[in-house]
C-alpha cells in the first residue's frame, strides 16, 4: 500500500456481563489496517464476545472504542458497518438467506439500507455490482445461483463479499477455515492477503488451528477467562507457547490414550449404501471398548456415512447389526431406541437446542427416564441428573438453567455429548467432534470418549483432523469418494499414509 497511512482501531477497558457471568473484564485490544491479526483463546476466553462488541451485536458493554484516536460509539451492527467494521461468523448458514441468489445476498445490506422509498430495483445493476465485488476478490461464482445450492466454502465467500461490498476498514473472520478443505483454505488465504496488503483492510482472524496462524498472521492477541493475556507480534512464538498462554499452564506434548481392553465385535455395518450413493458399499465393524476412526478429506462422505448409520439419510441397501441383532433403522428416533447415538458436525443446528436451558438439552435423548405415571415429566429429577452430568463433564455454566446459546463452543459440544451419556447408548458416533473447540476442550472430549471405551461402549470417530484420528483411535477406515478404500491399524500408520489413501492412492 506504499505510503498510505494505516488506520488504527483500539478497544480500551471493555467489560460486559451476562446473567451470572462476567464475560469480559477490562480488555484492551488493538489492530491496524493492512495487517492480519490473530485472536485466540480457549473456549469461553471471551474472544467472540469481544468481537461481538466491536461489530455491534452487544450494546451493554462498558469501555471505549477509538479509531485513529477519535472515540466512536458502536452499539448496533449498523454503527459498526458505518465505521467500516464487519464480521463473518462461523455459522454461515445462519447469515445467508437460502432462497435468495448470490447477488441478492451480497448486496443485501445495500438493498435494505439504501433502497428505502424506491419503488423499483434495477436488478441488472444489482447483479453487476455483485459481480464487481466478486471480481475484486478474484472469486468465480454465478451471481444467479441460489444460496441454498452453494457449498460451505462458496457461502463463506459470499459473506466476505457482502462484508466488503461497501467500504470496509476492518473485517473479523470467526473460525473461517473450520468447514473448509485444504484447497479451499488456500483460496481463502489468498483473498485475506489481498484484502490486507492490496486493499488496506485490517483482518482479525479467530482460529483454533495454530499452524494457520503462523502461515497468515503477523500479530496475535491471546485471551483467557475474559481478560487480555498478551498482545504481540507472531515472530518468535511457537505453537506450544501459544497453547500455554491460552491455558495458563504447561501443556503435555500429546493426548495419552486410555488403556482399555478391547472385546468382541458388537457392531457391524455390511454393504451399506445410501439412497443417493453419497456412501457406497460400506463395511465396518466395532468391538467393545474400541474407538474406530473414519478418516478422509472434506467431501469424502464421512458425515453422510454417520447420518446413514443413524437413519438421518435413507439406506438403499445393506445391513446394520448390534450384538448380532439385525437393526431396522428407518429414522433417528428408531436409531436412539436401538442403542445408537450421534454427535453431529453442525452442533448448533443439529446437536443442541440453543434456545433451551442446559438441563433440558441433557435430558432430551432420555426423557422416559424422568417421567412418572401417565408419562408426566418430573422436573426435579431431570434437574438433579443434569447437575450431576454438568459436574461430571466439567461444563462451564452458571447453573443448569443457562441457555445453551450462551455457552462457549466447547461447552456446547459437552452438552451434545452429555445428553447421550444420560441415554446410555451402546454405539457412539462422533462427527468432527472437536470442530471449533480449543485444545483444553478437545482434551476433555477425548477423555469422555476414552471413558466410554472403558465402559465397553463402541465409538466411531469421523474427522478430517488426522492428528486427532491418530491420537484417539484403535483402527482407522479411510474414505475417498463415498467408499472405504483402506483399513489401517492406528499403531502401525502415520499421517502421510492416511493422507495418501485419502487422496485416492491405492
Amino acid at each position: 500500500m506504499g505510503q498510505q497511512k494505516r488506520t488504527k482501531l483500539e478497544m480500551k477497558n471493555i467489560s460486559i456481563e451476562f446473567p451470572g457471568v462476567k464475560a469480559l473484564s477490562n480488555v484492551d485490544f488493538e489492530v491496524e489496517s493492512g495487517r492480519i491479526h490473530a485472536l485466540v483463546g480457549a473456549n469461553g476466553a471471551g474472544k467472540s464476545t469481544l468481537m461481538k462488541v466491536l461489530s455491534g451485536a452487544y450494546d451493554h458493554y462498558t469501555g471505549s472504542i477509538f479509531i485513529n484516536d477519535k472515540e466512536v460509539n458502536i452499539r448496533t451492527p449498523r454503527d459498526a458497518k458505518e465505521l467500516g467494521i464487519d464480521i463473518v461468523y462461523q455459522e454461515v448458514d445462519v447469515a445467508l438467506i437460502p432462497y435468495l441468489d448470490v447477488a441478492e445476498n451480497i448486496m443485501l445490506d445495500i438493498l435494505v439500507n439504501k433502497m428505502k422509498g424506491k419503488q423499483f430495483v434495477n436488478w441488472r445493476e444489482v447483479h453487476a455490482s455483485a459481480r464487481r465485488v466478486l471480481d475484486r476478490l478474484g472469486i468465480k461464482l454465478d451471481t444467479r445461483k441460489l444460496a441454498q445450492d452453494l457449498t460451505l466454502a462458496e457461502k463463506q465467500m459470499v459473506l466476505i463479499a457482502r462484508a466488503i461490498a461497501e467500504e470496509r476498514r476492518f473485517l473479523i473472520l470467526d473460525e473461517p477455515t473450520a468447514p473448509l478443505s485444504n484447497k479451499e483454505t488456500k483460496e481463502l488465504f489468498r483473498i485475506v492477503r489481498d484484502l490486507a496488503y492490496n486493499q488496506d483492510v485490517g483482518v482479525i482472524f479467530i482460529s483454533h488451528r495454530l499452524p494457520e496462524l503462523f502461515e497468515i498472521c503477523e500479530d496475535i492477541t491471546v485471551m483467557k477467562d475474559g481478560q487480555l493475556v498478551t498482545r504481540r507480534k507472531m515472530e518468535g512464538l511457537d505453537g506450544k507457547q501459544i497453547v500455554e498462554l491460552m491455558l495458563g499452564k504447561k501443556m503435555d506434548e500429546e493426548y495419552l490414550k486410555h488403556n482399555v481392553e478391547i472385546g468382541e465385535t458388537i457392531f457391524e455395518v455390511k454393504n451399506l449404501s445410501e439412497k443417493d450413493d453419497a456412501v457406497k458399499d460400506i463395511n465396518i465393524h466395532v468391538r467393545s471398548g474400541e474407538i474406530i476412526g473414519i478418516a478422509g478429506l472434506v467431501g469424502a462422505g464421512k458425515t453422510e456415512l454417520c447420518k446413514t448409520i443413524f437413519g438421518a439419510l435413507p439406506i438403499k441397501s445393506g445391513k446394520i447389526k448390534l450384538h448380532n441383532n439385525l437393526l431396522n433403522i428407518k429414522n433417528p428416533h428408531i436409531a436412539v431406541q436401538q442403542g445408537l447415538a450421534l454427535v453431529p458436525e453442525e452442533r448448533r443446528k443439529e446437536g443442541v437446542l440453543v434456545e433451551e436451558p442446559v438441563y433440558s438439552n441433557l435430558s432430551a435423548a432420555s426423557l422416559s427416564n424422568f417421567t412418572g405415571s401417565l408419562s408426566f415429566l418430573k422436573p426435579h429429577k431431570e434437574r438433579v441428573a443434569a447437575v450431576k452430568m454438568i459436574g461430571d463433564l466439567g461444563i462451564k455454566t452458571p447453573n443448569e438453567n443457562q441457555k445453551v446459546a450462551f455457552l462457549s463452543g466447547g461447552n456446547q459440544q459437552k452438552v451434545a455429548v452429555g445428553k447421550w451419556l444420560m441415554a446410555d447408548a451402546e454405539i457412539y458416533i462422533f462427527d468432527e467432534p472437536t470442530k471449533g473447540v480449543d485444545v483444553g476442550a478437545k482434551s476433555d472430549i477425548f477423555d469422555l470418549i476414552g471413558h466410554l471405551a472403558g465402559l465397553g461402549k463402541g465409538s466411531i470417530y469421523a474427522s478430517s483432523e488426522l492428528s486427532e484420528i491418530l491420537a484417539i483411535t484403535d483402527r482407522i477406515y479411510v474414505m475417498y469418494d463415498g467408499e472405504i478404500v483402506k483399513e489401517l491399524l492406528t499403531s502401525e500408520t502415520n499421517e502421510e499414509e492416511i493422507l495418501y489413501y485419502s487422496t485416492g492412492g491405492n
